[in-house]
Order: C-alpha cells, then sequence, then structure tokens
C-alpha cells in the first residue's frame, strides 16, 4: 500500500529555522549525510581528531560555513558521533547567553563554564569551586545582582552564572562594568576553570568510564563583524587578539567561526593563535552544478533525497523516487527547486516552506515559480550598481577575494562557496542568475 503523505508533518519538518537532533532518532530519519558530494568529510574529520588522534590531549578545531548551510545539523551529528565514542559532550548554541553584537572573551569563558557545569550536574557531578566560587560572589556583589545568597554551598555554580549572564546580556552598561571588572584578572580566572571545572569534571568522568570532555560552541560565527576599534572587528579582537586565551581551555574545543575570517589578513594570524596551526574546517554549499556549468548529478540526487525524506521518513530511499508525485506535480518541478536552491539547504527548505503556505501537495510549477519569484525579489532590491558589476566579476573568475567583498557578496547570500578536488570556487546565488542583469 502507498504511503500517505502527513500534510502537517511535512510542514514541519520543511521549518528552515529547525536543526535536526542527530541524538534523537526520529529527527534522524531526515539526515542526509552529503559529505561525499561537498568535497571533504569535515566531521569526520574533527571527530577523528579527537577520538582516535588526541584522546588524552586537549585539542581546539575551528568550524565555519556560510549561515544556512547546515553547519548546526553537522555538529549535532558530531555530538552523537564522539558520545557513541565513549566521551561526555557538552553541545551549545552561544546565542542562549551571549549578545552577539557585543561579545568579550570572559563572557565566552563564563557561558562555557556555564554549561559545562550544568551538563556535568545532569550526570550527577556536583563541583564546588574555590577561587572560582569567590568570584562570582563578588561579581554579584559588584553588580549589586538581586541574587540571594543563603549559603555559597547552597547556589550552584551555573546558577550563579546564570542569574549574572541574565542580568548583563540586555544591559550594555553592566556589561561593560563587569568586563572593567574581570579584564585585569582573564587569566586567574582561565586558571580556576581549568583547574576548579574542567580538570575536576575530567576526573569524574573518567570514573564514570568516560574517555574525555567535548564542549561543542555553536552559533559563534553569528558574532557581529562590527568595528571593535579603529583598526580591529569583533571577529578579529575575539578570536585573533584573544585566540591563545579561548584555546586554552583544557577540554577537547569546536568553536564556530564567523566565515568572513577566512577573507581577512588575519587568517593566518587565527589558524596560529586560536587554531594551533591548523587552519579552520570550512562547510560549503551542497554542489548542484560542477565549474564548468554541467550538472552535479550526485549533489541533485542527495537534495532530491533531502525533500524526500521529510515527506516520507520510514521509506527506503530508492522507494521514495516513486512517491515523487505525492509531493510534486511531476519530477521537473521537484529538480527545479533544487537547481533554482544553489545547495543552500536553508534556501531550499524556505523556499519550500513558502509553497506549502500556499497550496496542498502535490505542488504545482506555477507555484514554486511564485515563491522563486518573491524570493529573487527580496534579493535584488537590496544590490547596488557596484554589486552587480561584482557579480558578473564572480561569473567570469569563480572567486571572491577581500574582506570586504566577502561582507557584500557572501554575508548578504548573493554567491555560494563549494569545494571539489581543485579546491573552493565561487558561484552566485541561481536565482540572481535569472535576473535581467544576467540576461544575454
Amino acid at each position: 500500500m502507498k504511503p500517505k503523505l502527513d500534510l502537517q508533518e511535512f510542514f514541519n519538518n520543511c521549518d528552515p529555522s529547525r536543526t535536526l537532533i542527530f541524538d534523537n532518532l526520529l529527527d534522524r530519519r531526515y539526515y542526509i549525510d552529503f559529505a561525499s558530494v561537498r568535497g571533504a568529510n569535515v566531521i569526520d574529520q574533527l571527530q577523528r581528531t579527537i577520538t582516535r588522534l588526541s584522546p588524552h590531549k586537549p585539542t581546539c578545531q575551528l568550524f565555519t560555513g556560510h549561515i544556512g548551510c547546515g553547519k548546526s545539523t553537522e555538529l549535532r551529528r558530531l555530538e552523537a558521533e564522539v558520545k557513541r565514542q565513549g566521551f561526555h559532550v557538552v553541545y551549545f548554541e552561544s546565542t542562549q547567553d551571549l549578545d552577539m553584537a557585543d561579545v568579550d572573551v570572559t563572557d565566552i569563558m563564563l557561558a562555557i563554564t556555564r554549561q559545562v557545569s550544568e551538563s556535568l550536574a545532569d550526570v550527577g557531578i556536583k563541583l564546588r569551586p574555590g577561587y572560582l566560587g569567590k568570584l562570582l560572589n563578588e561579581i554579584i556583589d559588584f553588580l549589586q545582582t538581586p541574587i540571594e545568597v543563603k549559603a555559597e554551598a547552597e547556589i550552584s555554580l551555573p546558577l550563579k552564572i546564570a542569574k549574572i549572564t541574565a542580568k548583563t546580556k540586555d544591559s550594555p552598561n553592566l556589561r561593560s562594568k563587569l568586563r572593567q571588572y574581570l579584564e585585569p584578572q582573564t587569566n586567574n580566572i582561565l586558571q580556576w576553570i581549568n583547574e576548579e571545572v574542567l580538570e575536576l569534571g575530567k576526573q569524574e568522568l573518567a570514573k564514570r568510564g568516560k574517555k574525555g570532555l567535548v564542549v561543542i560552541v555553536d552559533n559563534l560565527d553569528r558574532v557581529d563583524p562590527r568595528a571593535r576599534t579603529t583598526e580591529r572587528s569583533q571577529p578579529e579582537y575575539l578570536f585573533v587578539d584573544r585566540g591563545e586565551q579561548l584555546r586554552k581551555l583544557n577540554c577537547h574545543l569546536v568553536y564556530t567561526i564567523p566565515l568572513v575570517l577566512m577573507f581577512s589578513n588575519e587568517v593566518e594570524a587565527l589558524k596560529n593563535r586560536l587554531g594551533g596551526g591548523v587552519a579552520p574546517k570550512v562547510l560549503p554549499m551542497v554542489p548542484v552544478r560542477f565549474r564548468n556549468g554541467r550538472e552535479h548529478q550526485q549533489g541533485m540526487a542527495q537534495l532530491r533525497q533531502m525533500v524526500l525524506a521529510r515527506a516520507f521518513p520510514t521509506v527506503e530511499p530508492e522507494q521514495r523516487l516513486n512517491l515523487i508525485a505525492e509531493v510534486f506535480d511531476n519530477t521537473a518541478t521537484l529538480d527545479r527547486l533544487c537547481s533554482i536552491s544553489g545547495g543552500h539547504v536553508r534556501n531550499l527548505l524556505g523556499i519550500l516552506y513558502s509553497c506549502l503556505q500556499s497550496q496542498d501537495p502535490p505542488i504545482s510549477r506555477e507555484c514554486l515559480e511564485d515563491a522563486i519569484r518573491d524570493y529573487r525579489e527580496s534579493l535584488v532590491t537590496a544590490i547596488t550598481n557596484d554589486e552587480w558589476e561584482l557579480l558578473q566579476e564572480v561569473t567570469r573568475t569563480q572567486r571572491v577575494t577581500g574582506e570586504a567583498n566577502y561582507q557584500t557578496l557572501l554575508r548578504s547570500l548573493f554567491v555560494f562557496e563549494y569545494h571539489d578536488k581543485q579546491g573552493r570556487w565561487f558561484a552566485i546565488n541561481p536565482v540572481l542568475g535569472e535576473t535581467k542583469e544576467f540576461q544575454p
């Protein structure tokens, strides 16, 4: 009997803001592994470094890519794989604790400390820090934060940090005041976190049979690229100037970093200070075409599977292809959706989501073209004459160079990055390729 499409479930599964949780067996049914077409298996490299090459010595690895290309889903997969290898993993979204428009190194350190101590408490490891606990009490007094401190032992470390974070996240003045207080003590704070949280935590985890502690800090790539000083942007200040301190936290670390740093003159300094001599891993788009313009059949096949898996997660991949007519009026409409997305996963789901808002499946070609037109018009209205010339140049050279061009072209999703055996190459967002500016 032919499987029936559950419209509401399909609609929910196409939500472009949703991150698949790999530990969740239901979510795992929707996951498609694009590693074979993306040019390198980045997640396997990150995992192998931790679990096989350096399980006993802390590592610090950097991960980046376009917003919406699937980094969070891949990091969730890394989390599940490393757990399976016997490590305790702390994954968290830094946007929960930090204001991305205004971040300092001590903010990141406290966020990591809070998340690690909370995660350890969840498995029955309750820390009783000495100097760090006293520092937090001093901060509470310093900020005149209304926290009831009945007895130091009664209020947990993560709760203290959570209260401080909640108080300062929405107040630039309090954040500035706190940083002035903490900045001279940064190296001491780093030492206390290592000795009183990370080292003790690892010792207790070892007693429970765990091989080590891994911290995955997602969403730091969303740090605002605004100027920090007249000479330094906020990403350069955090990840280059202060990179050595962020690297010194004594556990396995995976940081997401802004893609703009890959186009900065500071990329080598970043690699050496925060990456320990190893360049960041970049997650590119799923290719829909080769450099020469020929269709990338394997990439397209996997994008089709991504869409169909959201509709029929319990059906075997080969059998899903027999169900295309349940979702689209014909195969050409599905191929048009995959191709026009340029392999940007969130954009593909966003266009599909818009179609489902307009009509029930099977989705017609007319409905799809309406959604594509709306998306194209939302992009075109932001493009200046100078930027059209830059886009023409990218089409000719398949290259993007310099931080300014990154900010103009990639951050705005006017241009996508792909990888192959020859290295990195760039192409304009396919929806822009259909504008009158690119017609012969």
